[in-house]
């Protein structure tokens, strides 16, 4: 396994060169971080370089990084990971680029280099707000077509907005706001002097 992560390596190294702004090499796989202007060429070289042959997209995915690990985060918020596989050379990268606008998160599409990321980025769009220009049909595919929100940003609420139930008098859907009370749910704690046979 060593070997083959230090060909994966050096054939990363040497075909993406100062592109890469950061590369882990941690529990048996790597993981590259590039700028979002390199982002798409990064992503072509991956697929075309035969040194590399990344034919396949296995999954894409939002994050956000405002409480990473429970911590304050001192960076770009928003980052899009994708996960690529050479199916001819038998070899798996993590591929990261951090949105560098907040308040804007955008990041070039990728469908055009692998068709499979469509929905991931309509998911990550849905979910997080993160917008993939270049994209042919970036609309919600999660939640529905009126919701207002990302609803796996950090910061939006746990309850939600609205909420939605059928009426029976009007025969239809309706939305109303939500009507759960906010309430803090204390475990209760029992403690027994013989628990698990101690004494």
């Amino acid at each position: 396994m060593t070997s083959k992560l230090d060909s994966l390596q050096a054939a990363l190294e040497t075909a993406l060169g100062p592109k890469i702004s950061k590369l882990v090499r941690d529990r048996g796989e790597l993981t590259i971080t590039v700028k979002a202007a390199d982002y798409f060429a990064v992503a072509l070289r991956l697929r075309d370089d035969e040194s590399l042959a990344f034919e396949q997209l296995i999954d894409l995915c939002g994050m956000d990084m405002s409480s990473w690990k429970d911590q304050a985060w001192d960076g770009a918020r928003y980052v899009v990971v994708s996960h690529l596989l050479s199916v001819s050379k038998n070899w798996r990268v993590r591929l990261k680029v951090f949105c560098p606008d907040d308040d804007l998160p955008l990041v070039a599409s990728l469908t055009d280099v692998w068709s499979a990321c469509n929905w991931f980025e309509r998911e990550a769009f849905d979910l997080y707000g993160i917008l993939f220009e270049g994209h042919a049909d970036l609309r919600r595919i999660l939640t529905d077509y009126g919701f207002i929100g990302h609803p796996m940003r950090k910061d939006f609420p746990t309850t939600g907005h609205v909420e939605m139930r059928y009426d029976a008098e009007q025969k239809r859907v309706i939305y109303q706001p939500v009507t759960i009370e906010p309430r803090e749910i204390v475990p209760r704690i029992v403690r027994e002097d013989q628990y698990g046979g101690l004494h």
